[in-house]
C-alpha cells in the first residue's frame, strides 16, 4: 500500500534538524514533490515527502526517526520554507517516521552540501554549534565524570557564566520546536491509523544542556587529538583524551567526584561579578566643576564598572569602587577592587589599549577619540564573547541604513503628457546617482565629511553613525559613474523592486521630477490634470469616475497597462468605454466572461454610440478588426481563437473580471498573453481573491516583466506576507504595485455618499423531519466508508458526503432527485418565501442565488406558483442572447419580481440594480465570491439599501463552517480558499465533529 499526497513547485528541498535524547544532532530532508512511499499494515507512516538518506549530507547512517511533526488528516502540514500553499484543515501533532543521518558537528559548511534550502532548525543548530566552538576556543570548559552508563565515563562539561549564561538562555528560548519532535520510544507499535495521538516529546531544556554537553566533550577530545596531547596512561586522566569509560575503587571514585563538582563550583561562583565597559558618544558636556579639566566636544568616555551577573542591571562604577567607604557590592564579593583589576588585566590581554588605563594607581574611565572609540568597538564583540560587560550606543546595534538614491528628471508635468502621445517608457530621462543614509540623500558636504574619515565611524547631520568600510567603498566607487541617461521604464523599474545585481547597494531613496514623479507618488489619481469628457459620450461621469479616466489615459499615453481594481458596482465599465472615446487608434479587444457579454454590448450602445462594436462568439465567429473600435469576445473563445486574436495588431487589449487569469498557467492566461497591443488593462474588482500570486498574474500581463518573474515575486513578497506577516514586506509590494493599480473602494471618501447601505442578516433555519432523518442517513454512509480507510478515496468520500449534506440542508428532493413538489418539506424554503412575500409587499425585487443548478430549476417554477411573478432562471447554460433578454427584462420591470441565480453564472459582471434583495440559499463557503454575487444589486445606479440575506440550518455544518467564516472576519477567504477543497483534508474526528447534527436542529 502506498499514498501519494498533494504537490505543488517541483523540485523545493529544504533540510531539517533536531537532537535525540541523548544529545546527537541528526538531520533529515523534504521535497515538494511526494513519491509512494510504503506503509506497513502497523506502525508509524512514512513521511510522504522525505528525502532517502543517502541523499543526505554525509553523516552516520541511523535507524529511520520518528518525529511528531504538524499535520492535519491529509497529511503532514509542509515547512514554510517549501513553499507550498497552507493546507486547509484543523491541525493536529501526528508521528511520522522520517530517513536521517547522525552529525557530530554542523556549520554552514557541511548544510551547504545540501543542494536546497536550509530551515531554522538547521540555523538554530549551527548556532548552537557555534557556541559549543566557542566556548572551548575559551577554555570555558572543566574536567568532569558521569555515573549514567555502566562504568563511569570521564567528559569535558561546559562552564556558563556571566555572557555565556546569557546566551545559553536565548538559545533556549529561540529553539525551534523541531528541533525537539524526536518521540518517545514505542510510538512505533502504534497502528498509522492511529497516529493522531502526539507522544511525549523531551523538554527543550534537556536537550538543549545534553546537546551542548555532547558538543563540548566530542570538540575538546577532537583538539587533544589533533595536537597530540595525552594525559596519562590509564585511568580517569587518560579517558579525557581517550576512550571516555573507566575503572576506579569506590572510595577513590567519590572523592573524584567531589574534588571536582567542588572545583565546578567554584568556577561557577567566579561569575558573581565582572568586570564592565560602557561607551558614550560625544555630546554636550556638563559644565565642569572648578579643577576639573575640561573634555573637548570631540571625546568618547569610557566608563568602567562591575556588573552584578544575576543582577546585570546592577552597575557600579569604578569610581565608586575605589572610594573607601564604598559597601554595596558586599553580597557578591568581598574584594570588588581585586576583581576590578583582575577583570581589567584580562580584557587588556583582548584589546592591548587598556594597558595605558592600567597604568594609573585606580582605573575608572578612558577619553578616547574618535579613532580610540572605533577600536574599542571593533574589539567590542570579543571582550562580550569572553565575559566581559558590554554596553554600547543604541545606535551601534541598528543598521546605518546605506543605500544609492537616484534622481530622476523628466521634462514634461502630467498635463503635457495627457496632450503629448510621445512621450513613453521609452524616453530617455536624466538621472544621478547619490548615496543615501537612513532614507536621505547625503550631500555634497556630507560626502566630503565621508572622504576625510580615518575610521568608518562618522557623525553626520548630528548623529553619529557606523558605516561598513567595504559598502561605503563600494557605494563611492559607484557614485564616480556620475549621471547620464537612461529610458523611463529603466527607471521604474529600479524604483519599484530591489535593484538589479549589478548595483552594489539598495536603492533607498528614489525621487523624480515630472510626470515620473507624479507617477512615482502615492497619489496620483488625486493630482492628475483632470481630462474633460470626451466627444461622444453620452453620459454623466461622477468625479471619482472622471479621476478614473484621467489616470487611465496618463497610463495609456505613457505605454504603461494598467489595472483599474475599482469595488464591483463604481463603473469600471463607463471609465473604459469613455477611455476608448478619448483616444482610438485601431481596435481594442475586449476579453470577459459570458454572462456579461451583452451587458457590454448594452452599455457601449448607451454610454459611447458613435462606437463601433463588433462580438466574436458563436459557431459562425468570424472578425474583421479593420473596421471595428472595439471587438468583444469571451475567455473560452480567446482560447479556442488564440492563433487568429494572436495575428492582429490591437491597439488595446482590455480583460474585465480579469481574476480569470489569476493562475498564470492557465490556458486562458497563456492565451491572453500572446495577443499583440499598444496598451494592456486589467478591469477587477477582486485582484486577490486568495492568493498575491493572483496579483502578479494580472500585473504581470499589463506590463510584462515590470515586476520580475513569478519565483522572485513569490519570494520577495508572496511568501514573507502570506506566511509571515511581513509589514516590510507589505509596504514593499504597495510601493511596487501603486504605479500600476489603481484601487477604490465604495468605503472611500467621496464615494460612500454616492451608494446606500448594504445590510446582512443571517437567518437561521430549523429543519423538518424528513430533512434530519436524511442528513443522519447520509453521516451514517459517511462514517462506514471512512471506517475504510484509504487515502486516495478520502478526499472524493468526503466532497460526496458534503455535497449531500448541503443538498439536505436546501431540500430533500434535491437529495433525492425525484422531482417531488417543494412546499411545506424545507425550514430554508418556507424562510425563503416568507422573505419574498415581504419583499414583494414592500414593491421591492429578489434575487435569489443557489449553487445547484437543478434546484434553481425546481425553484423558479415553484416561486411563480406561489406569488404569482415572473421567476426566471440564469444558469451556466443559458445562452447568451435569453441571458440578455432575462437581465433587460428584470431591471425595465415596473413591477417588482423574483430573479434565481446559479452562483457561478450570475455572479460576476450583471447589473442588476433593480433588486434590493439578495438571498443565498445555499453557501458556497467563499467569502469573496459571495460579495461578488452580492453586489450584482449592491453597486452605482442602487437608490435603496441592499439586503443581503443568508440561509443557514442550524445545528450542522452549515452553521458550524459560517461561524468560522464569522469568526474569521476579512481573512476567511485564505482561511477556507476557493470552494470546499479544504474540508478534505479534515481527519475522520474533525469530520465528525462539524458534520454531527445537533438536537436542535429539528423544528417540527
Amino acid at each position: 500500500m502506498s499514498t501519494v499526497l498533494p504537490t505543488g513547485e517541483s523540485g523545493v528541498r529544504v533540510l531539517h534538524g533536531f537532537v535525540s535524547r541523548d544529545g546527537g544532532l541528526n538531520l533529515w530532508a523534504e521535497d515538494s514533490v511526494a513519491a509512494p512511499v510504503p506503509i506497513g499494515a502497523r506502525g508509524v507512516p512514512w513521511h510522504p515527502f522525505a528525502v532517502p538518506a543517502a541523499e543526505l549530507p554525509a553523516g552516520e547512517r541511523r535507524e529511520p526517526a520518528l518525529l511528531t511533526l504538524p499535520s492535519t488528516g491529509a497529511g503532514p502540514l509542509p515547512s514554510p520554507q517549501v513553499g507550498l500553499p497552507l493546507r486547509r484543515g484543523v491541525r493536529r501533532a501526528r508521528v511520522w517516521r522520517v530517513p536521517s543521518v547522525g552529525v557530530p558537528f554542523l556549520d554552514a559548511d557541511l548544510a551547504a552540501e545540501f543542494d536546497g534550502r536550509v530551515s531554522p532548525a538547521v540555523r538554530w543548530l549551527i548556532e548552537l554549534c557555534g557556541f559549543a566552538a566557542s566556548l572551548v576556543r575559551r577554555g570555558r570548559v572543566l574536567p568532569g565524570v558521569r555515573l549514567d552508563g555502566p562504568r563511569p565515563a570521564a567528559w569535558w562539561r561546559p562552564v556558563l557564566i556571566g555572557a555565556d549564561a546569557a546566551r545559553h538562555a536565548t538559545l533556549l528560548d529561540r529553539m525551534p520546536p523541531a528541533c525537539r519532535a524526536e518521540t518517545a520510544a514505542g510510538a512505533e507499535t502504534r497502528p498509522a491509523r492511529q497516529g493522531d495521538t502526539a507522544p511525549d516529546v523531551a523538554s527543550a531544556a534537556e536537550l538543549l544542556t545534553v546537546a551542548l554537553e555532547r558538543l563540548v566533550d566530542g570538540l575538546v577530545r577532537t583538539r587533544l587529538a589533533e595536537t597530540g596531547v595525552t594525559l596519562a596512561d590509564d585511568g580517569w586522566l587518560a579517558a579525557l583524551t581517550g576512550e571516555p569509560g573507566f575503572d576506579a575503587p569506590h572510595d577513590e571514585l567519590d572523592e573524584l567526584i567531589r574534588t571536582l563538582d567542588a572545583w565546578f563550583a567554584q568556577a561557577a561562583r567566579g561569575s558573581e561579578v565582572r568586570v564592565c565597559f560602557r561607551l558614550s558618544d560625544p555630546r554636550e558636556h556638563e559644565p565642569v566643576m572648578p579643577g576639573d579639566v575640561p573634555l573637548p566636544n570631540d571625546a568618547w568616555r569610557l566608563e568602567f564598572l562591575l556588573q552584578a551577573a544575576d543582577e546585570p542591571s546592577v552597575l557600579v562604577p569604578a569610581a565608586e569602587i575605589w572610594r573607601d567607604e564604598f559597601a554595596p557590592l558586599r553580597r557578591w564579593t568581598s574584594h570588588p577592587q581585586e576583581r576590578l583589576l583582575a577583570g581589567l588585566a584580562r580584557a587588556a590581554r583582548l584589546w592591548p589599549a587598556l594597558g595605558d588605563a592600567l597604568r594609573g594607581a585606580r582605573p575608572a574611565e578612558m577619553i578616547l577619540d574618535t579613532e580610540g572609540a572605533h577600536g574599542f568597538l571593533s574589539h567590542a564583540a570579543v571582550l562580550e564573547e569572553a565575559g566581559c560587560g558590554v554596553l554600547l550606543p543604541a545606535w551601534w546595534r541598528r543598521s546605518s541604513g546605506l543605500g544609492l538614491s537616484l534622481r530622476v528628471r523628466t521634462p514634461a508635468a502630467i498635463a503635457n503628457v495627457l496632450k503629448d502621445r510621445t512621450t513613453g517608457l521609452r524616453d530617455l530621462v536624466d538621472y544621478e546617482w547619490g548615496l543615501a543614509l537612513g532614507g536621505r540623500t547625503l550631500t555634497e558636504d556630507d560626502l566630503a565629511d565621508l572622504a576625510k574619515a580615518k575610521v568608518p565611524l562618522v557623525k553626520l547631520r548630528g548623529r553619529w553613525v557606523f558605516l561598513d568600510a567595504d559598502r561605503l567603498a563600494a557605494g563611492l566607487a559607484f557614485l564616480s559613474r556620475g549621471g547620464g541617461t537612461m529610458t523611463a521604464g529603466e527607471a521604474l523599474r529600479v524604483t519599484r523592486l530591489l535593484p538589479p545585481e549589478e548595483l552594489p547597494l539598495p536603492v533607498t531613496d528614489a525621487r523624480g521630477e515630472g510626470w515620473l514623479a507624479d507617477l512615482l507618488s502615492g497619489e496620483l489619481d488625486e493630482r492628475l490634470e483632470l481630462l474633460g469628457p470626451p466627444a461622444g459620450l453620452t453620459g454623466v461621469l461622477k468625479p471619482y469616475q472622471i479621476r478614473g479616466l484621467s489616470w487611465l489615459a496618463f497610463m495609456d499615453s505613457l505605454g504603461l497597462g494598467a489595472c483599474l481594481a475599482d469595488d464591483m458596482g463604481l463603473g469600471k465599465t463607463v471609465q473604459l468605454l469613455t477611455l476608448l472615446l478619448h483616444r482610438r487608434d485601431g481596435p481594442a479587444l475586449l476579453i470577459c466572461p459570458l454572462s456579461v457579454l451583452g451587458n457590454w454590448q448594452r452599455e457601449a450602445a448607451r454610454f459611447a454610440p458613435s462606437l463601433r462594436v463588433k462580438v466574436l462568439h458563436g459557431a459562425d465567429r468570424t472578425v474583421d478588426a479593420g473596421d471595428a473600435d472595439l471587438v468583444l469576445t469571451t475567455y473560452a473563445t480567446a482560447v479556442l481563437d488564440a492563433d487568429l486574436l494572436a495575428s492582429i495588431a490591437w491597439d488595446r487589449v482590455v480583460l474585465d473580471e480579469a481574476q480569470h487569469i489569476k493562475n498564470s498557467a492557465g490556458a486562458a492566461s497563456r492565451a491572453v498573453r500572446r495577443f499583440p497591443a499598444r496598451n494592456r488593462i486589467a478591469l477587477t474588482g477582486t485582484p486577490v481573491e486568495n492568493r498575491l500570486a493572483e496579483l502578479w498574474s494580472i500585473l504581470d500581463f499589463v506590463n510584462p516583466g515590470l515586476l520580475a518573474s513569478a519565483h522572485t515575486f513569490r519570494a520577495r513578497f508572496a511568501v514573507p506576507i502570506e506566511r509571515y506577516q511581513d509589514e516590510e514586506a507589505a509596504a514593499r509590494l504597495r510601493q511596487a504595485t501603486r504605479p500600476f493599480l489603481l484601487r477604490r473602494t465604495k468605503a472611500d471618501p467621496g464615494i460612500a455618499g454616492d451608494l446606500p447601505a448594504k445590510r446582512h442578516v443571517r437567518h437561521l433555519c430549523g429543519m423538518t423531519t424528513e430533512q434530519v432523518s436524511l442528513y443522519q442517513a447520509v453521516l451514517d454512509d459517511l462514517e462506514e466508508r471512512l471506517s475504510d480507510w484509504n487515502q486516495e478515496r478520502h478526499k472524493g468520500v468526503v466532497l460526496a458526503a458534503m455535497t449531500k449534506l448541503k443538498q439536505v440542508c436546501v431540500h430533500p428532493a434535491l437529495l433525492l432527485k425525484d422531482a417531488s413538489p417543494l412546499p411545506g418539506r424545507s425550514g430554508k424554503v418556507d424562510r425563503l418565501e416568507e422573505i419574498v412575500d415581504r419583499a414583494l409587499g414592500m414593491g421591492e425585487s429578489v434575487l435569489v442565488f443557489t449553487q445547484f443548478a437543478k434546484f434553481g430549476g425546481m425553484l423558479a417554477p415553484h416561486l411563480t406558483a406561489r406569488f404569482g411573478v415572473k421567476a426566471p432562471f440564469l444558469h451556466g447554460g443559458t445562452p447568451r442572447g435569453a441571458r440578455d433578454a432575462m437581465v433587460a427584462a428584470f431591471q425595465e420591470a415596473e413591477q417588482p419580481g423574483v430573479f434565481v441565480l446559479s452562483l457561478k453564472a450570475g455572479g460576476t459582471g450583471l447589473n442588476l440594480t433593480a433588486a434590493n434583495h439578495v438571498v443565498h440559499v445555499d453557501r458556497w463557503w467563499n467569502p469573496a465570491a459571495e460579495t461578488q454575487a452580492s453586489d450584482r444589486a449592491f453597486r452605482l445606479g442602487q437608490r435603496r439599501d441592499v439586503h443581503v440575506h443568508t440561509l443557514v440550518c442550524l445545528g450542522t455544518l452549515e452553521e458550524r463552517i459560517d461561524q468560522l467564516l464569522v469568526d474569521k472576519g476579512v481573512l476567511a477567504e485564505r482561511v477556507v480558499g476557493s470552494g470546499e477543497g479544504w474540508l478534505t483534508a479534515l481527519s475522520t474526528s474533525e469530520l465528525r465533529d462539524l458534520f454531527a447534527l445537533a438536537p436542535e436542529a429539528i423544528v417540527d
